[in-house]
């Protein structure tokens, strides 16, 4: 073949590939709203898990998804307004975190696919028809099939401190708690446990932890919310000041230092969230995308927080861990 003959058949074959590249179709980019009753966090390694997870099954932010997110800055009041200023953007769907925020979506659009994320009653709140058929525009991932596990949190608090007496419920100043410090006193109340709930003013740990003591209480329930997430540094670092045992939601929080947990893994309810996101953005139709309950719960614990207050762990505690950090 001469060089002109080749020059013929190369030229060709470019041609045809680019013609082939041109017809490839772009990927299509999403748009998702998040919206969240906190302030700005930041790239927090484990209360930033939504992004993450839906990194994981190839969507990026920047690349084939555009992330929209509306933080309230701890006003309640805030939520409507910034839940329609996503409507207005018309992303592919919704991710609401908390119970202010499941409303303030559900209020605000009846056709966009809404995600819900947190410990709340969907059904008892008008959300949705049933777990296994929402039946509208809501669907999501639960944080336990029983609200926030207070029974049993708090009964492995009082067998792993037994002597501590009173135990401070740490509350953030959130009205989307009220049925978790609702739960929580009712559990007290079935174990006769004496339990005074301490509220967090603004980001006043210290505060809160003076309050602790002032009311003569020697062991901590943390409230299982994204605040408590996002801030877990501060509370894990002054219950280790003041010796307090503490029990959280989850083992991320304990990993960092807290004392003990009892419930599902958070990394993993950013999972079934991003697999529910990623289900929308397949084509399923959000009405009959069951409501997901989070049904493997672990008891996690430190044991190195444990001797650095000086608790010695109950061996029924121990031989009970599903995981022990030492």
């Amino acid at each position: 073949m001469d060089r002109r003959s080749f020059a013929k058949v190369a030229g060709g074959g470019l041609l045809v590939a680019a013609t082939g590249a041109r017809a490839q179709p772009a990927p299509r980019v999403r748009r998702l709203g998040i919206l969240r009753p906190t302030a700005p966090f930041g790239d927090d390694r484990i209360a930033n898990g939504i992004p993450r997870a839906l990194a994981e099954l190839g969507y990026v932010d920047g690349a084939n998804l555009v992330l929209e997110q509306r933080y309230a800055d701890g006003r309640a009041a805030a939520l409507p307004a910034l839940a329609r200023e996503l409507v207005a953007l018309k992303p592919d769907a919704i991710v609401a975190v908390g119970a202010a925020s499941a409303r303030a979506a559900k209020d605000a659009t009846a056709t966009i696919p809404i995600v819900i994320y947190g410990n709340l009653d969907p059904v008892a709140t008008g959300l949705a028809a049933s777990l296994a058929q929402p039946g509208g525009n809501v669907t999501g991932v639960l944080i336990a099939a029983d609200g926030t596990l207070a029974v049993k949190k708090l009964e492995l608090l009082m067998e792993t401190a037994p002597s501590a007496g009173r135990i401070a419920l740490l509350a953030p100043s959130d009205p989307g708690f009220a049925q978790q410090l609702a739960e929580v006193h009712e559990a007290a109340r079935a174990l006769r446990a004496d339990l005074v709930a301490i509220p967090v003013k603004g980001n006043d740990f210290e505060g809160a932890f003076a309050a602790i003591a002032a009311a003569g209480c020697r062991a901590l329930f943390v409230g299982a919310t994204t605040y408590f997430v996002i801030h877990r540094r501060p509370i894990i670092e002054l219950a280790l000041k003041h010796r307090i045992p503490a029990i959280w939601e989850w083992p991320e929080q304990v990993e960092d230092g807290g004392l003990m947990s009892y419930g599902g893994s958070l990394t993993d309810t950013y999972r079934r969230l991003a697999l529910a996101v990623d289900q929308i953005f397949k084509g399923a139709r959000v009405s009959m995308l069951p409501i997901d309950q989070q049904t493997k719960f672990r008891l996690v614990i430190n044991q190195r927080t444990a001797k650095a207050i000086g608790l010695a762990i109950p061996r029924p505690i121990m031989l009970r861990a599903d995981e022990v950090i030492t």
